[in-house]
């Protein structure tokens, strides 16, 4: 496999997905469609489908799949047939993954490989307890449990921890995932796509996992 692809990353908070998606990105030249970064985008530019978000964050409510689903597949289908893409934190649900499917299918595109990076309990909560965010620059870092945190690395800035990586967030996030998105596992097996790679090792050692995952 080499340029071209188009792969899914799916895995718990915390599994590392950002990063393997860059490495991957830079390697084969692909497009990387993070979810959360494509929300943020929209929503900043006031764009036809941030503002139809914008309308159920405002009243607390969840943004629904329909229209989640059309910010990211207005990125996805905008990507030239011959080009590739990763998609990060998308789908996250069995219904999102059968529209998906359904739209790729009909422009002959269908995924070549869903990339599963399965981290085991006690190392997500590890990581994501130990996640700090700069407030400028938005660089994350990682601080191990007793160590200072200090100023970032990147560009002085002062880090914090988001509430969502507290530890009571933490667990509810996980058990979220576990209830809303691990039904995709068999959606996926069941396609033939799924690859599994263990990610509680290093991001260099899991990389590797992944590239000989899709032989490359």
């Amino acid at each position: 496999m080499a340029q071209g692809l188009r792969l899914v990353l799916f895995g718990p908070p915390g599994a590392g997905k950002g990063t393997q998606a860059q490495l991957l990105r830079d390697r084969f030249d692909l497009t990387h469609i993070a979810s959360g970064d494509l929300f943020r985008h929209h929503l900043g530019q006031g764009t036809p489908l941030g503002l139809r978000a914008k309308e159920y964050m405002n009243k607390g409510e969840l943004v629904p799949d329909e229209v989640t689903i059309d910010i990211i597949l207005d990125e996805v289908m905008s990507i030239r047939d011959d080009d590739g893409f990763i998609l990060d934190g998308f789908p996250r649900n069995p219904n999102q993954a059968q529209v998906l499917e359904k739209k790729l299918s009909a422009e002959s595109r269908n995924l070549d490989k869903v990339v599963h990076i399965d981290v085991s309990e006690p190392e997500l909560l590890r990581r994501l307890g130990g996640r700090y965010v700069c407030r400028a620059c938005q660089a994350p870092h990682s601080i191990r449990e007793g160590e200072e945190v200090k100023n970032c690395d990147q560009c002085g800035g002062e880090l914090y921890q988001r509430d969502d990586d507290a530890p009571v967030a933490i667990k509810k996030r996980l058990a979220v995932y576990n209830e809303e998105t691990s039904p995709l596992l068999g959606f996926y097996r069941s396609r033939g796509v799924l690859v599994d790679v263990s990610g509680d090792n290093t991001v260099d050692e899991v990389n590797k996992q992944v590239l000989a995952a899709l032989g490359a």
